[in-house]
């Protein structure tokens, strides 16, 4: 690591936690190796720890460092090279109305309301469903890297004069050579809505936008369900011995998700190994 050579040998140091029960394969124990202190950790630091599979939860760095699994395989999206699919156009289409709005990082009412239902909805008894107000600062509000907050919102109200329904929030960090999708959020009782592969697109457009490379999506395991839909962001590359290597499209039925169920595509990054701890582009 070129940068982190820069610091001083005793300035940043990684550590392995205790095994953990893993959240998504059955039967087997979890291990991430942690980088300290948080506050060396600003966003260069950070953008090269990302590059080598690093992934952060509120100021906590960490990386999947299992005993006898590598299932776990950081994946990022070739943004100025990806090209949609016909489902994909579709959902871009289905919610072009949203009105996106970035602000930094702040904390509002109706965020936490939006949270609570999502999780409750799409992540029933996984431990993140009964979060308080302050672990759910912790784990988005805080942050040492350049991050930025995203609304999503229906069309200003005129009849109302107020603002539209507010129906997602995406929480981003902006890197070197590309964005890092921190975590996604948004309406669940939305008939035949896919927000969260929406979220995705405009998060690539965003990293074409601003003449960035890659979107990271966090981890991808190939047998997990939650997992599945990333693999649809082609061309995607994944972190496999230390090198970023081409990985395409599981053959139809190897991963037992069809392409249309992956309705929860920003589920990402902190959902899929949190450690243990108590848009003017037409895609067509």
């Amino acid at each position: 690591m070129s940068l982190l050579n820069d610091l001083p040998h005793t300035a940043l140091h990684f550590y392995l936690t205790a095994p953990y029960p893993c959240s998504y394969l059955p039967d087997l124990q979890a291990r991430s190796q942690v980088a300290t202190p948080a506050l060396l950790i600003d966003t260069r630091v950070y953008s090269e720890l990302v590059q080598h599979g690093f992934r952060r939860s509120g100021t906590y760095t960490y990386r999947p460092h299992c005993d006898n699994c590598r299932a776990c395989v950081p994946l990022r999206v070739l943004a100025k090279q990806f090209t949609a699919n016909r489902s994909q156009r579709r959902a871009w289409k289905q919610h072009a109305n949203l009105e996106a709005t970035p602000h930094p990082l702040q904390d509002k009412a109706e965020y936490y309301d939006l949270y609570q239902r999502y999780q409750r909805a799409r992540h029933k008894d996984g431990g993140m469903d009964n979060e308080d107000r302050e672990s759910y600062q912790n784990f988005l509000l805080q942050s040492n890297v350049d991050s930025l907050l995203v609304e999503f919102r229906e069309p200003f109200d005129r009849a109302q004069d107020r603002q539209g329904v507010l129906r997602m929030v995406s929480v981003i960090d902006l890197l070197g050579d590309g964005l890092s999708s921190v975590y996604t959020f948004y309406e669940p009782e939305l008939p035949r809505a896919r927000l969260g592969v929406y979220n995705v697109l405009w998060q690539v457009e965003l990293c074409r936008k601003l003449g960035l490379d890659f979107v990271y999506l966090g981890y991808w395991i190939k047998n997990s369900r939650k997992m599945a839909y990333k693999t649809e962001f082609q061309p995607a590359q994944g972190l496999i011995d230390g090198v970023w290597r081409a990985l395409g499209k599981p053959v139809p039925g190897d991963s037992g998700v069809p392409a249309d169920q992956a309705q929860d595509a920003l589920d990402t990054a902190q959902d899929e190994q949190r450690v243990q701890r108590s848009a003017d582009t037409d895609f067509t």
